[in-house]
């Protein structure tokens, strides 16, 4: 006797008509035809069932404060940090709680079951992070949530956030961020690489920088982190995110660059929707899109995982909390329409992040965890077209939200009585 089996369903890898039987809270068994009875079935009927969304680079602490103290006229980075700035002295760890955990709700209906959130530790009086771990620990039955400690000021330029950042690992934090671009010179800059490598190798913990998050093609501190990577030993356990002067530089420094990344057994963690919107801001046209080089990165073999950022906050006056529509940004921004692209950008959200978060137990296989999340969508290109109804989502076999389908009645003469947008896609294409 199974505790829920899901029949018939169609699985990221391709494989149709699979049944999943879930036994105390992990997978038991995946394979069409499945007999045994369970407490609980669910009829999949074709569609996807994906292992859960995975968000490899938020702001937690920010989300949802969109307008407070005032909004972002400029709509720029620079005045978004600003108006950080202005609010984070007010902030009280009971209003830094209650928002994360609306978001946390809000993600949870979008199938979004893991998220590495960066945490601001400019402030010595650390109520973000106080506010995130009690966060963390209340979410954890059903949402996993890494934090990185941020000096979203810089590491050197703010006086007060190296002994803060210290404290925050201290207090349990996972990462350990930095932001080397908006240091005062280049020099600091790549100091705080150093040190914030260092840092990390003496305590045996994973890095995520915010990276070269200009349009400055002379900003290469990534550089400066693929080679502190191999200093300290740290391949497999660093990130760099956004990324997005490389954009702007010269082929010829790009294709020494990504060797060097790869040998660091580093991954990428751009952000589409927000690189798209912060970007290109002193251009008149052309325009730069202010996307990192995806393509480029995945022939090197390097990992790219893709980010939501920001959802409602200084710097992003949109965002829903659905990683499909980060998928979505990013087929149109990269000019990745294939099908076989699309699977890669699926993976962006799925099972990349969960590996550079290092999830245990993620996954489709016998053993990993019951986490899943069925689609609206017969496969993982039509997922991102349509980014779909949950209709399902799970967290160790038990369905903790659920949504309709998505369908509509209509009254037309000599016309069908409804359209289901899953019945779209061409079978030709498929």
């Amino acid at each position: 006797m199974f505790d829920l089996l899901i029949r018939g369903a169609t699985l990221p890898d391709g494989r149709t008509n699979q049944d999943i039987a879930i036994r105390d809270g992990r997978i038991a068994e995946v394979t069409p035809g499945i007999t045994a009875e369970a407490r609980e079935v669910i009829e999949a009927a074709g569609h996807l069932l994906t292992p859960p969304f995975v968000d490899a680079h938020f702001h937690m602490d920010a989300t949802l404060s969109l307008g407070l103290p005032r909004m972002n006229v400029s709509g720029t980075l620079l005045e978004g940090i600003a108006l950080w700035g202005e609010l984070r002295p007010t902030l009280t760890c009971e209003a830094v709680v209650e928002r994360a955990l609306r978001y946390c709700d809000l993600a949870v209906s979008k199938g979004l079951m893991a998220v590495r959130t960066h945490v601001d530790v400019s402030d010595p009086a650390l109520v973000t992070v106080e506010g995130l771990l009690e966060v963390r620990e209340r979410v954890a039955p059903y949402l996993d949530l890494q934090l990185v400690a941020f000096p979203q000021d810089g590491f050197y330029r703010c006086r007060e956030a190296e002994a803060a950042l210290s404290r925050a690992l201290d207090m349990g934090v996972d990462v350990v961020g930095g932001i080397p671009h908006f240091e005062r010179t280049m020099e600091d800059g790549r100091a705080s690489v150093e040190a914030l490598c260092r840092i990390a190798a003496e305590r045996g913990l994973r890095v995520d920088m915010h990276c070269d998050e200009t349009d400055d093609p002379l900003s290469r501190h990534v550089e400066t982190l693929a080679a502190q990577t191999v200093r300290f030993g740290l391949q497999g356990r660093v990130a760099g995110s956004h990324l997005t002067s490389m954009h702007s530089m010269d082929n010829y420094y790009v294709s020494k660059l990504l060797p060097l990344m790869a040998e660091a057994g580093m991954a990428a963690i751009p952000n589409p929707l927000i690189n798209m919107m912060l970007q290109g801001r002193h251009d008149s046209y052309p325009k730069r899109r202010g996307l990192t080089r995806i393509p480029e990165l995945l022939a090197q073999g390097i990992p790219v995982a893709l980010g939501q950022d920001c959802v409602l906050d200084p710097w992003y006056s949109m965002g829903t909390g659905d990683l499909l529509d980060v998928a979505h940004m990013a087929v149109h921004a990269t000019q990745m329409g294939s099908a076989a692209d699309k699977r890669v950008l699926f993976d962006a959200v799925t099972t990349v992040p969960a590996r550079i978060l290092g999830l245990e137990g993620y996954g489709l296989e016998p053993g990993c965890h019951a986490d899943m999340v069925l689609l609206q969508a017969r496969d993982t290109a039509e997922a991102i077209r349509l980014r779909p109804n949950r209709l399902k989502v799970i967290r160790r076999g038990k369905v903790i939200a659920e949504t309709p389908p998505e369908r509509t009645r209509l009254s037309l003469e000599g016309r069908p009585g409804g359209v289901d947008p899953a019945e779209y896609m061409p079978r030709a294409a498929s």
